[in-house]
């Protein structure tokens, strides 16, 4: 196995379990006898030694700014059922929140760093879990990893890959990036069927975004079904509808349901026809959320309750400075909208943008607004997408519920 040796004073961050080598941090890289070129292959497995000689862990290999995602910390090898530890640990984890139900059977499996496997992703869905891989290495081992869920995991029956557009760009990356990896069960996903608490919801992997269903604001759907009686509700970036279909269950007098894609407005109406056949209450419409906005104002329209949840504004910190422009922007839009006494429920999934950063643009919304707005609540990602106390970068989803007099 190749060795990386670090530079003195370079294994403090090790030490303390945070899971990233930098490009930075490394003094030379020492190949194994099997190598012919001059450096590692991309995602194969090296150790970490510090300048010292002494081990400091294994883990994946990768070009770019983030050289070695480390697995296991303080061996010179992963243990022979490496694997099955870990993702049966996560399972257990899941299994003790109470998130394996007969009304609950969508849940996030392995949520990256969080669950100590850097680079992997795996939602269950029903008796289908769906791999992601964000690293070379993590795809390489994506056949044991599904052998090991479907293992671990009673209820899955197929194992999906989905890694088309999560593996770095231009990596060098043998095998197909999507397809079945395990299937038993031969689930067609237009008529595919998942529940989350109580609620059945059509996902779609092959075309859907992520895994097919965004499983990270299922509490927040929860709180927003709380909230939701008698109100006239906008539930703005709508994707499959998930508030939407929360916000009928809690008894909401009417419910708009807005997305730019047509593909998810038509996801959207499939899950509400599925679970309130007679529901008359319920409109949704293909539309751009800025240009949606304006005609709902220039109409004289304003709402009790109202949900903006964007996709990611900001995808690296050099695009920060106009993604928080764009919620300051939408923000406003919204809070303009909302009858006295009306609630916003806002969320940015922004990894590079952070909490303060985000509340701060929210504020300047309102300031320039001039609503009086005070917090009920500060939101964040659920149970099944832990953060690593070592690892605060983990913390990505970020939400405010705000009451508007």
């Amino acid at each position: 196995m190749t060795t990386i040796i670090l530079k003195p004073h370079k294994e403090e961050s090790l030490k303390r379990f945070h899971p990233w080598v930098f490009s930075g941090a490394i003094a030379r890289v020492l190949l194994d006898a099997s190598h012919t070129a001059s450096a590692p292959e991309e995602g194969e497995l090296v150790r970490v030694e510090s300048a010292q000689g002494e081990a400091l862990g294994v883990g994946h290999w990768q070009v770019g700014s983030i050289a070695v995602r480390i697995l296991a910390f303080g061996v010179q090898e992963l243990p022979a059922d490496f694997w099955e530890q870990r993702i049966r640990a996560a399972y257990r984890v899941r299994e003790s929140l109470g998130l394996i139900r007969t009304d609950n059977n969508t849940f996030r499996l392995i949520h990256g760093e969080g669950d100590f496997l850097p680079g992997l992703i795996v939602d269950v869905y029903a008796d289908t879990a769906v791999v992601q891989a964000h690293s070379v290495g993590m795809h390489r081992c994506r056949e044991v990893i599904a052998k090991t869920v479907a293992t671990v995991v009673p209820q899955v029956q197929n194992v999906y890959y989905k890694s088309d557009d999560t593996l770095p760009f231009k990596a060098p990356v043998e095998g197909d990036k999507v397809g079945y990896l395990i299937r038993n069960t031969s689930p067609e996903s237009e008529e595919f069927w998942s529940v989350e608490n109580g609620l059945e919801f059509r996902i779609d992997w092959l075309r859907g975004q992520k895994t097919g269903f965004f499983v990270d604001q299922r509490e927040n759907r929860a709180l927003v079904e709380r909230y939701a009686a008698n109100k006239e509700v906008l539930n703005m970036f709508c994707y499959t509808g998930g508030f939407s279909l929360y916000a009928l269950r809690g008894g909401a007098k009417r419910v708009d349901s807005v997305d730019v894609s047509q593909k998810a407005i038509d996801l959207v109406n499939a899950n509400v026809a599925h679970n309130f056949p007679k529901a008359k209450n319920h409109t949704a419409v293909t539309a751009d959320a800025f240009e949606y906005l304006a005609a709902q104002k220039n109409a004289g329209r304003t709402f009790d309750l109202i949900i903006l949840d964007p996709p990611a504004f900001a995808k690296h910190r050099d695009a920060v400075k106009n993604a928080l422009r764009g919620y300051q922007r939408i923000n406003a839009k919204a809070i303009e909208m909302i009858r006295p006494g009306g609630i916003l429920f806002t969320f940015s999934c922004s990894q590079a943008v952070d909490k303060e950063a985000f509340r701060l643009a929210v504020f300047s919304a309102a300031a320039s607004v001039g609503r009086k707005v005070r917090i009920l609540h500060q939101l964040h990602q659920p149970q099944d997408h832990p953060i690593n106390i070592y690892h605060p970068e983990g913390e990505y989803l970020k939400g405010l519920v705000l009451y508007i007099e």
